[in-house]
């Protein structure tokens, strides 16, 4: 099983979602023993990445990954690790300390430095997500960096220092301008975009009116019982398990 990415982009059959065959990966220049393993105790799957020049082989085609996730299925979270493995390889060729050219450790996913013995490990980049609720109704906001995003929970990346429950309280401060409390858990998902693991909660609201952070968030609004909700996102990811656990009642998708 060979996963090959250009970029964000999957390289599947075009007739489906069929993954390239030796012969295809042998028409990009790829030989098996170049391709990186997805797991240490599996060589059967593996993964690299080709430049952003590649075209892909005649009967194949490159395609979104976000996009394929829900049609990959049982193998969206493979493809994920995948797209994470491939990116660490990809980015760890060099020593960041020293500039000397890495070497695989074998035993364990770790780029070690010959020369200074700096050791570089797949990075996980922890961002929580939230779902505020306001009695009995939730906060849909639409982020201003994606011009097609849909309305979804408020979502930032964890700081250096912060606890999950900080950076909750920052980020609902800053994108919206509102407080929050009675935090409470409702899941987790590794997220390849490129390398986070989103880690979602519900919470109440405690104060403030919506003030936007013009430059992350375009848009966010209340949306109660017998509202009509905007595009909301997929169900594959954690945000649409999380939004949809939480509709108004009433609500229209």
């Amino acid at each position: 099983m060979n996963f090959i990415f250009r970029g964000n982009e999957l390289l599947v059959h075009e007739a489906g979602i069929a993954l390239p065959d030796a012969s295809a990966c042998a028409l990009l220049g790829l030989q098996p023993g170049a391709l990186q393993q997805v797991w240490l105790d599996d060589p059967s799957i593996r993964t690299t990445h080709v430049p952003a020049t590649s075209e892909a082989p005649p009967g194949y085609a490159f395609r979104s990954l976000r996009g394929l996730l829900s049609e990959l299925g049982e193998h969206a979270a493979l493809a994920g690790r995948a797209f994470q493995i491939c990116e660490w390889a990809r980015t760890h060729r060099y020593c960041g300390v020293c500039a000397t050219p890495m070497q695989p450790a074998g035993h364990e996913f770790c780029m070690r430095c010959p020369a200074c013995g700096m050791s570089a490990y797949p990075r996980i980049s922890p961002a929580m997500m939230v779902l505020v609720r306001k009695g009995d109704s939730i906060l849909l906001a639409r982020h201003a960096t994606y011009a097609t995003a849909r309305h979804t929970a408020l979502a930032g990346f964890v700081e250096p220092g912060e606890s999950i429950e900080d950076a909750i309280h920052r980020e609902v401060m800053e994108e919206v301008g509102l407080a929050v409390d009675n935090l409470r858990y409702f899941g987790s998902q590794s997220w390849p975009f490129p390398h986070s693991l989103m880690i979602a909660f519900t919470a109440e609201y405690a104060g403030g009116e919506i003030r936007l952070q013009a430059d992350e968030i375009a848009e966010a609004n209340w949306y109660g019982p017998g509202d009509a909700l905007p595009q909301i996102p997929m169900r594959e990811s954690i945000a649409g398990r999380l939004v949809r656990a939480n509709l108004p009642a009433g609500a229209c998708t």
